[in-house]
């Protein structure tokens, strides 16, 4: 199948790229009902104007040194930075007035408990996920972050490692807060690099990369797309639990930079959202298959080997279904695949009914904390991660 082929094949399963009405507006938001103004046409100008002139500048390689000095939530920041990103950075690490500490203690709960599925679902759900949604898959195929998976991919880890530690937003010693404004930061790089790209342009279908909605798009792969694969799985969340969780989720996509107004406020909003943004979009596109690929491959290598690759390739297709797996050029294993399939929600809920012994949740997470912080470990090279502004785009490219 040839490019173009396989670009018009994609824009037909994916024909919600260009969505013809917004029908959200009415469903409670973070700020009441939701924005009558489709997120499709809204991106993030004061991060976008404060970036662009720090790249204009050249300020890029001194600004990223004296970033990766600033790490957790109370933390000054460091000396030295331009007066017009200082004063962005210090507004934009304000949690939102409507953050519920209460919840973001209860979330941590709920990660501890369920750390090892949470995993395997932001990994084999969402991250594969990423792949097949077009412009997150350029976005990154095309960005500088494309010139280095393994770069990238420790990036995106961290973010989802932050987001489950014990301290995210809401301690002064936790990296969430750092770690929403530096992806902001990028993000706003990103937006200014990539219409200069003539490789990305002749491949995208949008002239500003990372809208609202592409954001909310990515929000949705990831909490929405992971509290259906633990009802798949047979997790039953309560209530109060679930709650947390979202929420720990509404703060991160409010210090990212989405307006509050397109921030679903229930899981029944994000549900009725997620039609709209997420679920329509989903289409192959040929830097999405080279980027599946590659993650996989990431992914055999980061416990020395001991999980196979066919492996992961059954648990991807388990997590996204035939179509997807089939769009991403994911080998059918027989056998293998079925077996999967019905030991997977055997072993949630042999792990879910071990939650009634004292202690085990604290056992589990230990566990689950020796397994992240190695996977950071390979994906980072040993070296500490920081999230940073991109000065180029893809230097790899002809």
């Amino acid at each position: 199948m040839s490019r173009r082929s396989f670009l018009s094949a994609g824009a037909a399963v994916g024909a919600g790229l260009v969505l013809p009405s917004w029908s959200w507006a009415g469903a409670p938001s973070m700020a009441g009902p939701g924005s009558a103004t489709p997120p499709w046409k809204v991106w993030d100008r004061e991060a976008d104007a404060v970036v662009a002139a720090v790249i204009e500048r050249g300020e890029v390689p001194a600004v990223n040194a004296l970033l990766r000095t600033w790490t957790k939530n109370g933390q000054a920041l460091p000396f030295g930075l331009p007066r017009d990103l200082r004063d962005f950075i210090e507004h934009a690490r304000q949690l939102p007035s409507w953050t519920d500490t209460a919840k973001l203690r209860a979330a941590v709960t709920f990660n501890k408990r369920r750390g090892t599925y949470l995993g395997a679902a932001y990994g084999f759900t969402s991250g594969m996920m990423s792949t097949v949604i077009p412009h997150e898959a350029r976005a990154v195929y095309y960005s500088k972050g494309g010139a280095d998976m393994k770069r990238r991919i420790s990036r995106t880890a961290k973010f989802g490692y932050d987001i489950g530690s014990l301290g995210a937003f809401h301690d002064p010693s936790g990296e969430m807060i750092v770690t929403c404004v530096k992806t902001r930061l990028a993000h706003a790089g990103v937006r200014h690099l990539l219409p200069q790209s003539p490789h990305w342009k002749g491949a995208a279908d949008e002239k500003i990369p990372i809208s609202q909605r592409d954001i909310l798009v990515t929000w949705h792969s990831l909490p929405t797309s992971v509290m259906r694969s633990l009802k798949q799985w047979g997790v039953k969340v309560g209530a109060a639990e679930g709650d947390a969780f979202l929420h720990s989720w509404q703060v991160a996509a409010h210090m990212l930079g989405v307006h509050d107004h397109y921030i679903p406020a229930t899981w029944d909003a994000a549900y009725a959202q997620a039609p709209q943004i997420l679920d329509p979009v989903l289409a192959p596109t040929p830097e999405g298959v080279k980027l599946a690929d590659i993650l996989l491959d990431l992914a055999s290598g980061i416990d020395g080997g001991t999980v196979s690759r066919p492996f992961l390739e059954s648990l991807t297709r388990y997590n996204l279904g035939d179509r997807i797996a089939g769009w991403l050029n994911v080998p059918r294993h027989p056998g293998q695949d079925e077996a999967l399939a019905a030991a997977w929600p055997r072993f949630v809920g042999l792990k879910e009914a071990g939650l009634e012994l004292p202690g085990s949740s604290d056992l589990y997470w230990a566990f689950d904390e020796i397994l992240r912080q190695g996977a950071l470990w390979f994906l980072g090279d040993g070296e500490q991660l920081s999230i940073e502004i991109p000065d180029t785009n893809n230097p790899k490219l002809p």
